[in-house]
């Protein structure tokens, strides 16, 4: 069954929604808090990469850590924009979005698949696909 786009528009911004999840993520990369980053990451989270499977938020967090610093990311800024969002069933979602990293000599960008499954008041990720 497909959701009106207002529908998806509104959930992406919902306060506490997936939306919400992602910008407070990106905000912790930014500031370079690998701690706050990886939060939205559920300690059993699966994280698939290139080289396979990374296990649970603290391997997800080691994976990351090289690139984090005081006051920023040596890989630059993160941002998000959500292309797709569907809802599973009441306690899951889907997000598909692309993410971009700018930083000053350069710019990158992606794809990522993602997962989210309510915990209490928090939606958390528990499965990512980047690319």
């Amino acid at each position: 069954m497909k959701m009106p786009m207002i529908l998806l528009a509104a959930a992406a911004v919902q306060p506490g929604g997936v939306g919400a999840a992602m910008a407070d993520s990106a905000a912790a990369w930014n500031r370079g808090d690998l701690s706050a980053f990886v939060a939205v990451y559920t300690e059993d989270a699966v994280f698939v990469t290139a080289k396979g499977l990374v296990r649970g938020r603290a391997a997800i967090a080691a994976r990351y850590a090289p690139s984090f610093r005081s006051g920023g990311n040596a890989r630059g800024r993160l941002s998000f924009e959500t292309l797709y969002q569907r809802p599973i069933d009441a306690t899951h979602r889907l997000l598909i979005a692309r993410w971009t990293l700018t930083a000053e000599d350069k710019s990158e960008t992606g794809l990522t698949s993602l997962v989210f499954e309510r915990q209490g008041r928090a939606w958390r990720i528990v499965s990512d696909h980047s690319s």
